[in-house]
């Protein structure tokens, strides 16, 4: 009786084993399924979190909110402006910076940070030196934000009042700004992130952004 109960138990542990390995190998190949299933989105998301520096993180934060500003004043720009050619810049610009802010989002939700922008000053992994702050970052901040070529709320309500050529005039100089701003955050970016998608972000802002400041002088030149 003892060595059947034996051989009952030595062949019920076998089988178990066997429905483990069969488990574990079943869920591997779930797994391997679920990543080949997940098609260029699920590669995106998993490549932008692959590597990432406080530097990356600060970028994020900081041009959401950079782009936003933007956007609300090409959406002023849709109604106010009284040239065409500034006109269809703003829409461009919207257009262009409004999938970005889905991307950095996008970005910090994957990074496990807040996808708002740090209220205290000190940017670990941007700054060289522990006095310096977000103004240290580039341009000097024209609405007095703490982000570079960031308009103050008096500002935006003083574009907002304006109307046709005054509009237009006021328009130009504060994206000018702005995109400088932004030009500057991003060649930190590039110099200091270590993600990859990151650092390509700031390439192409900087790029589309250098482009578009200079079509922004020559409207502003013969306004």
């Amino acid at each position: 009786m003892k060595r059947t109960n034996l051989r009952r138990a030595a062949l019920g542990g076998a089988a178990l084993s066997a429905l483990l390995v069969t488990a574990a190998c079943s869920g591997s190949d779930m797994a391997g399924m679920d990543r080949s299933n997940g098609g260029p989105t699920a590669s995106s998301s998993a490549s932008a979190a692959a590597t990432f520096n406080n530097a990356d993180v600060m970028f994020a934060q900081m041009m959401t909110p950079h782009h936003r500003q933007a956007v609300a004043m090409a959406d002023l720009a849709a109604a106010r402006a009284g040239d065409p050619e500034l006109k269809d810049l703003a829409a461009k610009i919207k257009v262009a910076q409004d999938p970005e802010i889905t991307t950095m989002t996008g970005w910090l939700t994957a990074w496990g940070r807040p996808t708002a922008a740090p209220t205290h000053h000190s940017m670990p992994g941007m700054s060289p030196a522990p006095a310096q702050d977000m103004h240290g970052m580039g341009s000097p901040t024209p609405g007095g934000s703490g982000m570079p070529g960031m308009m103050s709320d008096q500002e935006m309500a003083e574009l907002g009042a304006a109307r046709g050529a005054q509009f237009d005039k006021r328009f130009a100089q504060m994206m000018i700004a702005h995109h400088n701003g932004a030009i500057d955050m991003a060649k930190t970016e590039r110099e200091r992130g270590s993600n990859p998608a990151a650092k390509a972000l700031a390439a192409k802002i900087a790029s589309d952004q250098e482009a578009e400041v200079k079509t922004l002088q020559r409207i502003l030149d013969r306004l």
